[in-house]
């Protein structure tokens, strides 16, 4: 499922004029546009949203469920928008930012080159590190705030949820493994060579964590503290191993490595962003978490969660609508 913020904005704008014709009219765009929003968007929901009476439609049980849910999402958005765009020519100052591995290579960057271009005066400083080790920088202040995937139980510590992404089963192409769909761990953890990240690693942690029922038949043969790492040992023949989807898009789609969604296993895990409770926030710092918060907020977004990399095409897509 994919919504899109411009498919709500024509759902809504169909349910007040209860009319294509009128609601094309209110939004300056074409009949078929806004006819075939609203079919995708009902056809993503798995049912209609209007009754059709002659050339009105009127709102169904589910389009009057929608419909409050979608007007407060654009107003969420719209809340956002007008945040981060009240000072963008004067909003000065420095963040400093650790982050784990996965988020730190794979999505950071993007988002930290996106609110450059909207506040060009912020200098931005991050450091790329384990779970373990971002906590240590964050309690004793080297960093303003850290973006981690592991446990955290830090009292000191305020904890945000962020998003949630999963961890997938790599496997090379060659594998035997690689002709499955899925990784069932009840009968495919036997005989299998493992590639593992290094100890106090939010990701191996977890994984052993959601594994711990078979951890008995876990067979580690290499272990290495970088994710580019170990997707270069499973290439290689070494093992398969187990990563976030968030860092295995590029390799998946050009055939280099092969994805295993888990099965018998809710592999699914919180990224969290931490920082102290008694340390101040700046205006900046305040200004790049309401950013961050785009990713949560908008359905769009989820699809540079599964493709890192377009995440910064798309957020200048974001800035441009707001600027029109």
């Amino acid at each position: 499922m994919s919504i899109t913020l411009r498919q709500l904005e024509i759902f809504i704008a169909v349910a007040e004029t209860a009319q294509v014709t009128k609601a094309s009219k209110k939004l300056f765009v074409t009949q078929s546009a806004v006819s075939m929003a609203l079919a995708e968007l009902e056809n993503q929901l798995g049912g209609s949203l209007f009754d059709r009476h002659g050339r009105s439609l009127i709102l169904n049980a589910r389009g009057r469920y929608l419909l409050p849910q979608a007007k407060d999402i654009i107003a969420q958005v719209g809340s956002i928008e007008n945040i981060m765009t009240e000072h963008n020519d004067t909003l000065s100052g420095s963040i400093n930012i650790a982050a784990s591995s996965s988020v730190g290579n794979y999505i950071l960057p993007y988002l930290v080159g996106a609110f450059k271009k909207a506040h060009p005066k912020v200098m931005v400083t991050m450091l790329v590190y384990n779970t373990k080790i971002v906590e240590g920088m964050v309690l004793d202040s080297t960093v303003d705030i850290g973006f981690v995937e592991g446990t955290i139980n830090s009292p000191t510590l305020q904890i945000r949820p962020w998003f949630k992404d999963e961890l997938v089963v790599l496997t090379s192409p060659s594998d035997p493994l690689a002709n499955n769909e899925v990784f069932d761990v009840r009968k495919d953890m036997k005989d299998c060579k493992w590639v593992m990240r290094e100890k106090g690693s939010g990701t191996a942690a977890i994984f052993r964590e959601k594994m711990k029922d078979y951890l008995d038949e876990l067979n580690v043969v290499f272990e290495t503290g970088h994710p580019e790492s170990v997707k270069r040992a499973v290439e290689s023949g070494v093992g398969i191993a187990c990563l976030s989807a968030l860092t295995i898009c590029r390799e998946v789609e050009n055939g280099w490595l092969k994805c295993l969604k888990v099965e018998g296993v809710d592999m699914k895990r919180q990224l969290h962003i931490i920082s102290r409770k008694d340390r101040p926030m700046n205006d900046a710092l305040v200004e790049f978490l309401v950013f961050c918060d785009v990713m949560s907020l908008c359905e769009e977004e989820n699809v540079c969660l599964s493709s890192p990399w377009k995440l910064q095409s798309l957020l200048a897509r974001h800035s441009a609508g707001k600027k029109r």
